[in-house]
């Protein structure tokens, strides 16, 4: 039928004034038609459509996707002569996720989640596809949509034409719909065109959504809570839930355990046994079995007495083994992985291969009814060509043609599962499920095998006795499918009122068995039987479950839970929830088939399972502590349960807006202590305000400023370290941070920093438009992850062998000697710790000072003080900040120490590692903001590496106007530069010229120390 003609059709139930206008409005538009975009869900599918339409004639060219390429033809569409654009996506294009300020495990508390904005947005990798299509619709006048005819395929559908309308917002749009890529078939598609299905794309929708929010809720509060209460075990494992991934583990749990509680029963029966000549035949008690020992024995004992037994009955009548019925996705994995030994997914995977090569039809399907306008015939004849089936398929047509059984399922949108073309040129397991395929749809188009059953019945002192013998007339099916087992069970003939004595009367014993665990099969079955997943998504679920190792298999294949698996259950279960029961998912699945059908809402359904769900969230975070106690007698004694605020953090209020991005600045606490201001619209934004060391604390008050914009700007209540502020300001201050606090804005040293465009190494970081520059405001650990190094395990000690990059110089005096009488101090005015390395490594045993609360970076090695205890080296400039013109791009400070400059005997003048070797040049291969940079590390094995790292763009001298006190710093060692080579030299006379009086760490004048400074008393 031609596309317009259906269109008017549609547009005669419009009202009458409309309806002329209408048909004339649709004709004009469709006569404007020149060329059409047609989008694909895989490239394998778009140039298998586009040769069939084009007589394999298209012309191929180049997409921004090397993947997906584009396929251009002419061809009648329309009522006239069209240029066809076929191109593709790969799967899906647009992906839901949490706005940006949910997306870290940390920023917040995981009930946050069932209420959390979401955006679906087109991920960075899928870019290239997206800007084809944004390309190509300028040229088109009509889109038509390709995708599979699934409910997936509907909304992808969808979030390709939500693309193109954002370039041609009045565009055309229209549904192909096929079950093959075959030429009938997609001709048919294109001469029957329809409108895209809003409500099934609402469906996937809808279950996208709530898997987002449970699955993100329940795997954070899981992952973040087990973590902390099991870190031996546990440390690295994603503990991921999932509403389908939970109930599929419930099913092996719920074997598991019926096979552990079972308890074998001792039964009791009779057995008789006739020997003749063409073998044995076996009679089976009639009353089956007793679990009586007494009173089997009694029968028994009156069979023995007179052991002869008469013939009451032989019955003779056809018996039939039925050819299976028609191919359905769940019974395509179900005998895939019983039959052929492929497991779920890899079946899936290899059909929906053969599928885009044009092999089988869709392979998603839960119709198990063939169509009457399918013609099995013609599908049968192409199969007559093959040297194993072929003389049967042939036999089929000679004898009627095909005559499949129905069944009782259909899903109105594709036929089941059979061959479309012949194929003799495909290997290993491609070949073997092909050939599967076929011989299913020849074996469902053939007849029944046919037999004659016998059926004796013997009487033994009142107990009856039954035998069955069976005849196979004809095999016809079971010819070309081997999958399936019939064979002749022979024996003699009986005739009714005859004698005969049993060769042997017997009493036997046995014990029921318990149920075997769950094969892969089992499990789809009864995920099929309680509305779990679809037929699309089982086997995605059992590999999920499989690779978390919630579960493992046999020898035999069998599923058996995991200990992680079984306390998970366990713990959920005591909690009287029973998430591991199909029941919750079950009902969602059977609201998204009433989204499907328009009887339920979209809107209504996402709210009452996201209400559902987050009650049961609440509730299971409530008893968490019987989650600890299921998996402890699994997983050994659990740790001491941590503040359940540090486990599940509060979502950070929003300070103000980022004036580069206006997105919320909230406050932070870097992992070494110190706090920050920042964008949630990190990484994209990279604004910061990093408040100094003596800032002990900092919180959002409730007041507003005025004057600050953009509103609202609140203002932030500080804790000052005593010692650290003029004496007029108090240690408890409440200010702005927008720039109006003069006070506060001079003490902090804020100021507003100017974006760049191309930013010298002197600059701050783009975007980083609010600093406090007064602090050495980023920890190590902060600079090790903007630099991109390695982060040691937490915990173990600083040594030579560490990856950490040099620490900026502390803001506060040099430590002075022990033995002057004055203790070492830190950079907080603390007194500091002596510790010793206790790592295994060059430093072993080696004494150094850290800070005593662990609220400064301060580090020195106990050897490298002073050896003048009289006065000391200082440590960094004596105005306590980084020497200007070191700030780096990224806004942290450059390391001071770390250029390759060497003062103490270089090698050949290159950039030597901290083990003098000669260092080696590699360039970053992670995405990130670094990626492509080259840098220097050391040349050995990993596990055998000094730590050394240093930028190679930033591998330069000082220039001629560089600090004195930083030279100094530079080439003495104070600081652990990973990128020099610098020595502490033996003699510190030499250095002498750079010597100052040693100044009090709280005031930082001469003449004093802490303990004697008129501002600590």
């Amino acid at each position: 039928m031609n596309v317009s003609v259906q269109l008017l059709r549609r547009a005669s139930m419009l009202p009458q004034p409309w309806r002329c206008f209408s048909r004339a409005a649709e004709e004009v538009a469709l006569q404007r038609i020149r060329k059409v975009l047609c989008v694909a869900e895989k490239n394998d599918a778009a140039r298998g459509i586009a040769e069939l339409l084009s007589n394999r004639r298209m012309r191929r060219r180049e997409g921004f996707s090397k993947f997906n390429k584009i396929y251009e033809y002419d061809y009648q569409m329309f009522g006239q002569n069209v240029t066809m654009v076929m191109t593709s996506v790969s799967g899906h294009l647009l992906a839901h996720d949490f706005i940006m300020p949910f997306r870290k495990w940390h920023s917040c508390n995981p009930l946050a989640l069932f209420d959390a904005e979401i955006e679906k947005y087109c991920p960075e990798n899928y870019l290239d596809i997206k800007r084809t299509l944004e390309r190509e619709i300028q040229q088109c006048q009509a889109l038509v949509i390709w995708t599979d005819c699934d409910r997936e395929g509907e909304n992808i559908g969808f979030e390709i034409i939500h693309v193109c309308r954002a370039v041609k917002p009045n565009l055309q749009v229209f549904r192909a719909r096929f079950s093959e890529i075959t030429p009938h078939a997609v001709r048919a598609a294109c001469e029957n065109l329809t409108q895209p299905d809003q409500r099934t794309s609402d469906a996937v929708d809808v279950r996208q959504e709530l898997d987002l929010r449970i699955g993100a809720a329940f795997t954070r509060f899981q992952t973040l809570r087990l973590r902390k209460i099991f870190p031996d075990i546990l440390a690295d494992q994603l503990i991921s839930y999932g509403s389908c991934q939970f109930p599929t583990l419930g099913f092996v749990v719920e074997r598991f355990k019926a096979i552990q509680a079972f308890v074998p029963e001792a039964f009791y029966k009779i057995k008789v046994t006739h020997d003749h000549e063409d073998g044995s035949v076996v009679f089976n008690w009639k009353r089956n079995r007793l679990f009586n020992h007494t009173a089997c024995l009694v029968l028994y004992q009156m069979c023995m007495e007179d052991p002869v037994a008469t013939v009451v009955d032989v019955v003779s009548k056809p018996k039939s083994k039925w050819r299976p019925l028609p191919l359905d996705t769940v019974e395509l994995e179900k005998l895939a992985s019983r039959k052929l030994k492929i497991n779920a997914k890899e079946t899936m995977t290899i059909a929906e291969k053969l599928y885009t090569k044009g092999f089988i039809s869709y392979p998603r399907t839960e119709t198990n009814i063939f169509p009457k306008e399918l013609n099995l015939s013609a599908l049968v004849e192409q199969q007559t060509q093959d040297p194993n089936w072929g003389g049967f398929a042939q036999r089929i047509l000679d004898e009627g043609g095909p005559t499949p059984r129905s069944g009782t399922k259909s899903d109105q949108a594709h036929p089941p599962i059979h061959p479309t073309k012949y194929a003799s040129n495909l290997q290993g397991n491609e070949q073997r499920l092909y050939e599967f395929i076929v011989r299913h749809f020849l074996a469902c188009c053939s007849q029944d095998a046919k037999g004659q059953e016998t059926t004796v019945e013997i009487d033994i002192a009142n107990e009856q006795f039954i035998a069955q013998g069976l005849m196979i007339l004809a095999r016809n099916y079971l010819e070309v499918y081997p999958y399936d087992k019939w064979s002749d069970k022979v024996i003699p003939l009986y005739h009714k009122g005859s004698r005969f004595q049993p060769t042997m009367v017997e009493m036997v014993d046995g014990e029921t068995s318990p149920p075997l665990l769950l094969t892969e099969a089992d499990l789809i079955a009864l995920m099929e039987k309680h509305g779990i997943g679809t037929d699309a998504t089982h086997a995605e679920h059992i590999e999920t479950i499989k690779t978390r190792m919630y579960v493992g298999l046999t020898a035999d294949q069998r599923f058996l839970p995991g200990q992680l698996g079984m306390g998970l259950v366990e713990g959920y279960d005591s909690m009287g929830y029973e998430m591991s029961k199909p029941d919750l998912r079950a009902e969602l699945e059977a609201d998204l088939k009433l989204i499907c059908e328009g009887k339920k809402d979209k809107s209504v359904v996402l709210q009452q399972q996201v209400q559902k769900y987050k009650q049961v969230f609440i509730e299971a975070v409530a008893r968490a502590n019987k989650l600890d106690q299921a998996l402890a007698q699994y997983l050994g004694e659990a740790a001491e349960v941590p503040e359940q605020d540090e486990v599940y953090p509060a979502t950070p209020l929003s300070v103000r807006k980022c004036p580069q991005c206006n997105s919320d600045m909230v406050l932070k606490t870097r992992k070494n202590g110190g706090f920050y201001l920042s964008c949630m619209g990190y990484p994209a934004c990279k604004t910061a305000v990093w408040f100094p060391d003596f800032v002990v604390d900092v919180t959002r008050d409730d007041s507003i400023c005025d004057v600050c914009k953009p509103h609202p700007v609140h203002r932030l209540k500080f804790k000052f370290k005593k010692g650290s502020v003029p004496p007029v300001m108090p240690l408890e201050f409440v200010g702005c941070i927008g720039g109006c606090d003069e006070m506060l804005k001079e003490l902090l040293d804020l100021k507003y920093l100017h974006r760049s465009s191309q930013p010298a190494p002197s600059t701050p970081q783009p975007g980083h438009h609010l600093q406090a520059n007064h602090s050495l405001n980023r920890s190590s650990s902060e600079t090790r992850q903007a630099r991109g190094t390695s982060n040691q395990a937490r915990g173990h000690l600083l040594s030579i062998n560490s990856s950490r990059t040099p620490r900026a110089a502390p803001p506060a005096a040099p430590p002075a000697a022990a033995d002057d009488g004055n203790a070492v101090v830190c950079n907080c005015g603390s007194e500091a710790l002596l510790l010793t390395v206790r790592k295994d490594g060059p430093n072993k045993g080696r004494q150094f000072y850290k800070c005593g609360s662990g609220s400064c970076n301060f580090f020195l090695w106990a050897d490298e003080q002073p050896q003048d205890r009289g006065s000391s080296t200082p440590l960094q400039p004596a105005a306590g900040r980084t020497p200007a013109g070191f700030q780096r791009p990224g806004g942290g400070r450059e390391p001071l120490g770390s250029s390759s400059w060497d003062t103490g005997g270089g090698s050949g003048g290159g950039t030597v590692c901290m083990c003098d070797q000669p260092a080696v040049t590699r360039t970053v291969q992670k995405d990130g903001p670094n990626k492509g940079r080259q840098f220097h590390t050391c040349p050995k094995p990993r596990e055998q590496q000094c730590g050394f790292f240093q930028w190679a763009d930033e591998n330069v001298a000082p220039g001629p106007s560089g600090d004195d006190s930083l030279n100094h710093f530079g080439s003495n060692g104070y600081s652990r530069g990973l990128g020099s080579k610098a020595k502490r030299p033996g003699n510190l006379s030499s250095v002498s010229a750079a010597k100052k009086p040693r100044t009090c760490s709280i005031c930082h004048q001469p003449g004093h120390t802490r303990k004697t400074c008129p501002q600590n008393h």
